[in-house]
């Protein structure tokens, strides 16, 4: 079980079930201090952070993540003692930070998105479409309920309308 611990305003209070579902963390502006918090990394749905105008000191773990290295360097600013990637300012002993090369210049592509992802998209809206449609084409019962109740419900959205109207005429003639 993944937990964590947050004081706030003197009182503790424990995050325990929710950890996964953190997608977006901003502590900008907040005047923190030292490296950034290695708790940070256990929040492994996290695709969002913002570091911006703290203190914050020391190399940029690659722990982060792939996803928020690849950030541009403006969620860390403001933290002139931070170094490494994806920052220009190296750390000690390091090596110049270039990005990778098949990077520059490009936007990255979603790896979620290929060929397979349209195909499957293509293949649920033809069976999906025809499901709906083609029951209603095959079968008169079907269709006629159909229609029915599509008329139905533009009778009451109709009425529920005129006496909403009728109501509000009524309030400003008061």
């Amino acid at each position: 079980m993944d937990s964590e611990w947050l004081t706030w305003k003197g009182s503790k209070y424990e995050y325990k079930y929710t950890l996964g579902l953190v997608k977006s963390l901003d502590l900008s502006c907040n005047y923190m201090t030292g490296a950034i918090p290695e708790e940070i990394m256990n929040l492994v749905g996290l695709i969002a952070l913002n570091l911006s105008r703290n203190n914050f000191s020391g190399p940029i773990t690659p722990k982060i993540g792939i996803q928020l290295q690849s950030f541009n360097a403006s969620v860390y600013e403001g933290n002139p003692g931070l170094c490494g990637l994806p920052l220009p300012k190296n750390c000690p002993g390091e090596e110049p930070a270039q990005a990778p090369s098949t990077m520059k210049g490009k936007i990255p592509e979603d790896e979620f998105i290929n060929l397979g992802f349209h195909v499957s998209l293509s293949l649920g809206f033809i069976v999906d479409f025809w499901g709906v449609c083609g029951s209603l084409v095959l079968s008169q019962s079907w269709r006629h309920a159909y229609f029915k109740f599509l008329g139905d419900m533009k009778d009451r959205i109709n009425v529920t309308a005129a006496i909403n109207l009728a109501k509000l005429k009524q309030r400003f003639n008061n």
